[in-house]
C-alpha cells in the first residue's frame, strides 16, 4: 500500500508532502491543475525515465520519494536477491539533478531502474487514461487474460528471450560459414601448397650456402689441394720446418723460461697445423663437381623464392607462420560447423521445452477465458451495457511469441442484433471506459497488488453510469487501496478521503499544491464538481444526498 507520497522541484510542484490510507481516496481539481503531474512523479519511482526538463527550479535537484507498506506481499527473495534490505515501510527515491542524471534508491540503496521498475511492479498498477488506447494491443491483451488466469509469464519469457539470443548467434554464425566456405578451398590450396612444401626455418640459407659452394666447386677444390700441398709436400715442407725450430727450443728451455714459453707456443702451433692439414684433407674430399646436385637446389631454391613473393613473406619463419595461420582458419572452419551444430540441438532442445510449456500455458488461458467473458460482461450490465456482449477470440499462434503460442482479440458489441467486432474500431471514449473498468475491476482480485490508481477511468460517462461506476471503484476499495482520479461528483462522493489538487499564481510563478478536504468541506466540493464555483442550494443540497448516501451505504 502507498503510505505517502513526496514531491520536491517536480514540474510546477514546488513541495508537495501527501499521506495516504486504505479503501478509495479521491483526487479532484480542475483541468490543468496538475493531476497528471502527481501520476508522472510517481512514475519515476516505479521506474520511468525523465530528464532535467522536469525540474520546477532548474537549479536545484528533484526528489520523488514513495513510501509502501510490504507486509505479506513475500517480497523477501526479491529484496534478497537484489542485495536490499527488507524493511517495511519500504522506500522508494529517485533524485534528477540539474544535469539530468538520474539515481534510484531503495531503502537508501542505489538501485537500476530496471530493479526498481521489477519490484514496483509488485506494489502498484496505475491506469492512465492513454491505456484505453492500448486496450487493442496484444500485450494488453495477454495481461488482462494471464491476471485472470493466474499465470505468471517471466519465466517463460526468459526462455523465450533465451531462444531468441540462441537464433541470432545461430544467424551470425551460419552467415560467418557462409562467407568461410567460399573462402575454403582457398585457404585448403593454399594451405596444401605451403604444407606440401615442407618449410625449414633454416634450409633457405642451408641452400644458399651449398649453391654458392656448388657454383665455384672447381675454384675451391683447387685451392684446397694446393693448400694441401704446400702443407704435406712442399719444397720447404712447413711441418718439417716448425718440427726442426721445436726441436732446438727444446733444448733451449732448460736455460730461461722464456725460451720454455716459446718450446710451448711451438708445439701448440706445430698440433694445430697438423689439425687444419687434416680438416684441408678432409674437406677437399667432400668438394665434388655435381652438376646434377646443383640443379635440384636451384630447383628448391627457386620454388622457396616463390612462395615467399607470393606471400609477401619476408623470411621462412614468416612463411611457415602463414601456412599455421591457413591451418588455423580452416580448423576453425570445422570448428564453426561443429559449434553451429552443437547450437541447432540446443536450440531444437529449448523450443521444445518451450512448445511444451506454451501448450499448458494456452490451456490454462481457455479454460479462463469463459470466466473471464463473463465476468466482464456482468460488469458491463451493471455498467448500463445490458446488451453488450464481449468476446475473446483465440487462435493458435503460427509460431512462438514471448508470450506464448496464442492470439487474442477482444471482439465487442453494444447492441443487439450488431455482429461483434474488434472493441477499438467501434467502441466510444464511454464505451471504452466502462470496458476498461470491467477488465480492471475483474482481474485487480486476481492480481493481488496492494494498490492500484485509475486517472479518469470515468471519461465519457456520467449520470448514473457514474454512480455504477462509482460503486464498482468502492467495491475493488474494499480488497485493496484504490486512488481515483475523477471528474465525475458521483465517483467523488465514493471517496474514503478527498484531495483537490489546484494551482496558484505567486510573484508571477504558478505552482501546483495539493490538499485534503476535511469532511465538513466535502458537501462543498462535491457541489462545485455539480454546478460550478458558486452552487446553489439546491446543488448543495444534492451534493449532501449524494454524500450520505455514500455514508448510509458504508455503514
Amino acid at each position: 500500500m502507498l503510505k505517502s507520497l513526496l514531491i520536491e522541484n517536480y514540474a510546477l510542484i514546488e513541495k508537495l508532502d501527501i499521506s495516504f490510507d486504505e479503501g478509495l481516496t479521491i483526487i479532484t481539481g480542475e483541468t490543468g491543475a496538475g493531476k497528471s503531474i502527481l501520476l508522472g512523479a510517481l512514475g519515476l519511482i516505479l521506474g520511468q525515465r525523465a530528464d532535467s526538463k522536469v525540474l520546477y527550479n532548474p537549479q536545484k535537484k528533484c526528489i520523488i520519494e514513495g513510501t509502501f507498506s510490504i507486509e505479506q506481499l513475500n517480497l523477501e527473495e526479491l529484496f534478497f536477491e537484489n542485495e536490499l534490505d527488507y524493511e517495511s515501510p519500504a522506500i522508494f527515491r529517485r533524485e534528477i539533478n540539474p544535469q539530468g542524471k538520474s539515481r534510484a534508491f531503495i531503502n537508501d540503496t542505489p538501485v537500476t531502474l530496471n530493479i526498481m521498475k521489477d519490484i514496483a511492479e509488485r506494489l502498484i498498477d496505475i491506469h492512465s487514461q492513454h491505456q484505453n488506447l492500448l486496450v487493442g494491443r496484444s500485450a494488453f491483451r495477454y495481461s488482462i487474460i494471464d491476471a485472470f488466469a493466474g499465470l505468471q509469464l517471466n519465466e517463460f519469457r526468459n526462455k523465450f528471450q533465451k531462444l531468441t539470443q540462441i537464433r541470432k548467434e545461430l544467424e551470425q554464425l551460419r552467415e560467418s560459414e557462409k562467407q568461410t566456405r567460399s573462402e575454403l578451398d582457398y585457404l585448403e590450396f593454399q594451405y596444401d601448397e605451403l604444407y606440401k612444401a615442407q618449410l625449414n626455418a633454416e634450409e633457405f640459407s642451408e641452400i644458399e650456402s651449398e649453391l654458392e659452394i656448388l657454383e665455384h666447386a672447381s675454384e675451391i677444390k683447387q685451392n684446397l689441394e694446393k693448400a694441401d700441398f704446400l702443407l704435406q709436400t712442399g719444397s720447404e715442407n712447413i711441418l718439417s720446418l716448425l718440427s726442426e725450430v721445436t726441436g732446438i727450443f727444446r733444448a733451449l728451455e732448460k736455460y730461461s723460461s722464456r725460451y720454455a714459453d716459446l718450446h710451448q707456443r711451438l708445439i701448440s702451433s706445430e698440433i694445430e697445423i697438423k689439425d687444419i692439414s687434416h680438416e684441408i684433407a678432409a674437406v677437399k674430399e667432400d668438394v665434388s663437381i655435381d652438376p646434377g646436385r646443383a640443379g635440384e637446389l636451384q630447383q628448391r631454391y627457386d620454388l622457396l623464392q616463390k612462395l615467399l613473393h607470393k606471400h609477401a613473406a619476408a623470411d621462412m619463419e614468416e612463411l611457415i607462420s602463414i601456412r599455421d595461420e591457413f591451418r588455423k582458419k580452416i580448423d576453425g572452419f570445422e570448428s564453426l560447423e561443429q559449434n553451429i551444430e552443437q547450437l541447432e540441438q540446443k536450440y531444437r532442445d529449448l523450443e521444445q521445452k518451450l512448445i511444451a510449456e506454451a501448450m499448458n500455458i494456452s490451456k490454462i488461458r481457455k479454460n479462463a477465458v469463459s470466466g473471464l467473458q463473463e465476468q466482464i460482461s456482468s460488469i458491463l450490465r451493471e455498467l448500463s451495457m445490458p446488451k453488450g456482449r464481449f468476446i475473446i477470440s483465440h487462435t493458435p499462434s503460427p509460431q512462438l511469441h514471448s508470450n506464448g503460442a496464442d492470439d487474442f482479440t477482444f471482439l465487442f458489441s453494444a447492441n443487439p442484433g450488431s455482429e461483434p467486432r474488434e472493441l477499438t474500431r467501434i467502441a466510444s471514449g464511454g464505451e471504452l471506459s466502462r470496458l476498461m473498468l470491467a477488465m480492471k475491476s475483474v482481474v485487480s482480485l486476481k492480481n493481488l497488488l496492494p494498490t492500484i490508481i485509475f486517472d479518469e477511468i470515468d471519461t465519457g460517462v456520467s449520470g448514473e453510469i457514474g454512480f455504477k461506476m462509482g460503486d464498482i471503484l468502492e467495491r475493488i476499495a474494499r480488497n485493496m487501496q484504490v486512488i481515483s482520479i475523477t471528474h465525475l461528483p458521483q465517483v467523488a462522493a465514493k471517496g474514503n478521503r478527498h484531495f483537490i489538487v489546484y494551482k496558484e499564481t505567486e510573484d508571477d510563478a504558478t505552482k501546483t499544491h495539493i490538499k485534503k478536504v476535511e469532511e465538513k468541506h466535502r458537501v462543498i466540493e462535491i457541489a462545485k464538481m455539480l454546478g460550478g464555483e458558486n452552487p446553489s442550494e439546491s446543488v448543495l443540497q444534492t451534493a449532501e444526498e449524494l454524500i450520505q448516501k455514500q455514508s448510509i451505504h458504508k455503514n
